[in-house]
Order: structure tokens, then sequence, then C-alpha cells
């Protein structure tokens, strides 16, 4: 059974950490549980746990011991699931702890995911993915709608659409995402490509290039809108520095080739020059008809 203990906070350092985020309905006391009688929840949002950033916890926690309590529900007698604090439980095993201080909360299979979900969220431990991934999870587990999981969790239906349209996203970017190889508001961005084939294409120019997101939006316009008119605002898929030292006229290049292919066509360059040419086609009919136009280049 788990030992109660009198946890006094007192003066100093745990003086200055809050625990008002964190809901303890049902707990007036703070129980030291033995790591052995505790299991990781199996659905945790949380799918990525950084190893440096827990040896560094490790290290903070052999030094300082645990600041604030994980919270656990008690699954069987004398046995318990995380609902929130496994990175803590995990770096404390790493310290070579063998008891952590802890909530032990009332809760049923129905809400531990969204308790586990808010806690994440509230302290940006998620990434969007797995954000997005929770949201989805929590509607078709619960057959919830976005406005009833939008008053259940306390955020907007619009910020939970927003996360679930990156399901949509082919699954190479949803791992850059995670990885942060690009960042929500390129996502976002690329949301608004048609095509898997353009936003494929797009994403790799993001990361070789370094685009921002304001420059990958400008860039995605322009393949939006092919027909309207550029100006020295509205980039190709150059970079701006590389088209200050080129002297290549890459529009006038990308309108020959779109005019031959009838097709959007982009044209990206590296500083050296180096680059590379994407012809998009919607179906496999179009597909085809591109072909017969290299068969008769070739022919001629």
């Amino acid at each position: 059974m788990s030992k109660q203990t009198k946890f006094a906070l007192g003066r100093g350092l745990n003086a200055l950490i809050t625990m008002d985020d964190l809901n303890t309905n049902g707990s007036s006391s703070i129980n030291e549980v033995e790591l052995s009688k505790i299991e990781t929840n199996p659905d945790q949002p949380r799918s990525v746990f950084d190893e440096d950033a827990l040896e560094e916890l490790a290290t903070s926690i052999k030094t300082l011991g645990i600041v604030q309590p994980i919270t656990l529900r008690e699954i069987s007698p004398d046995h318990y699931q995380i609902i929130s604090g496994e990175r803590r439980y995990r770096a404390s095993l790493m310290a070579g702890l063998t008891a952590i201080p802890a909530y032990i909360k009332k809760a049923n299979d129905e809400n531990i995911m969204e308790m586990a979900l808010v806690e994440n969220i509230q302290r940006e431990n998620l990434n969007p993915i797995e954000i997005a991934l929770a949201f989805q999870t929590l509607i078709d587990t619960h057959n919830l709608t976005q406005e009833k999981l939008s008053e259940r969790i306390g955020k907007k239906r619009g910020t939970i659409a927003n996360f679930l349209r990156l399901l949509k996203l082919p699954a190479e970017i949803q791992i850059g995402l995670k990885d942060k190889k690009i960042d929500m508001g390129h996502a976002k961005s690329l949301l608004s490509l048609e095509n898997a084939s353009d936003q494929l294409m797009i994403y790799e120019e993001i990361k070789e290039y370094g685009y921002s997101v304001r420059h990958t939006e400008e860039v995605i316009k322009n393949i939006n809108n092919p027909q309207e008119q550029e100006t020295d605002e509205t980039p190709s898929l150059i970079p701006r520095s590389s088209k200050k030292k080129s002297s290549v006229n890459y529009d006038s290049y990308k309108k020959q080739l779109s005019d031959i292919f009838a097709a959007k066509v982009s044209v990206s360059s590296n500083e050296k020059g180096r680059g590379k040419i994407n012809i998009s086609f919607a179906n496999e009919n179009e597909l085809i008809r591109i072909m017969h136009v290299f068969d008769s280049v070739k022919n001629n």
C-alpha cells in the first residue's frame, strides 16, 4: 500500500513552484509510491521523449528531488498507472530513485486519456502531430463532435480543427513536423495545396532552403495562382538570395515550360545555380499527356 507522507514544501525553491495547474480533486495529501508499483499509460498522448532532456531532468532530480508530484490512478490494489508525469517517472528511474511523490486520483478509462492530454497541452510537452492524434482518438473513442471536445478540454473548436487537418498531410510531412524539421506555420500553409505531390515538393524546398512561413505562403500562392502576373514581391521557388545573384530568368523559363506541358511547373535553384524542375499532374491521364510531350520532343 502506498505510504502517506506529509510533504512540507517550506520555503526556498519549492515555495516558488506553483501546483495550481494540477487538478487534484479527491487528493487531500501526497503519497510516496514505489516506482516498481507504477506502470505507464499505453494511451499516453505523448510518444516522443528526448533522451538528453531526460538525462538533464534526472540530474536535477538527483540534486533537488521531485519538485512536483506526478498524478496516478489505482488500477488494482497497490498498483498504479500514470495519468500525468511520465517524464518525471522515467527520469526518476534514471536517477536511481525507488519511490516518487504522487497524487492518486479516481479516474476511469473513459477520461484518463483526456486528463493526460489536457495536462500535456497545458505544459506544452506535445508536438502538433501528437496533439492531433490525441484529439482524433478522443473523438473516435467517445463519439464526440469537435464542439463537444472543445467544451471538455477547454480548447477553441477552430484550434481543434486546425490540428486535425494536419493528419491529412502526407506521412513524410507529418514525421517532419513531429521531428521539428518544419513548424506548425509551414504545415498549415502546405494544407492549402490540393495535391500531395505539390505538398511534398514544397516540403523539400522548405527543408533545403530554409523558407520562412511567410515566404512559404507566397510560394504556395504563386503555385495556386499561376496565371497571376508576378511582381518583385511575389517569389518563385528560388530563394531571394539566389535571385539577386543570378542573371537567369527563371520566371520566364518556368512560364515556357508551363506552356509546353500545359501543367504547373516549378523551378528551384540554390546559390550555386544547382536546382531542379518539378512538373505537377493531377491524374494518370495528365501524366500520359506529359509523357507524350517528352516523346514528341525526343523524336524531333
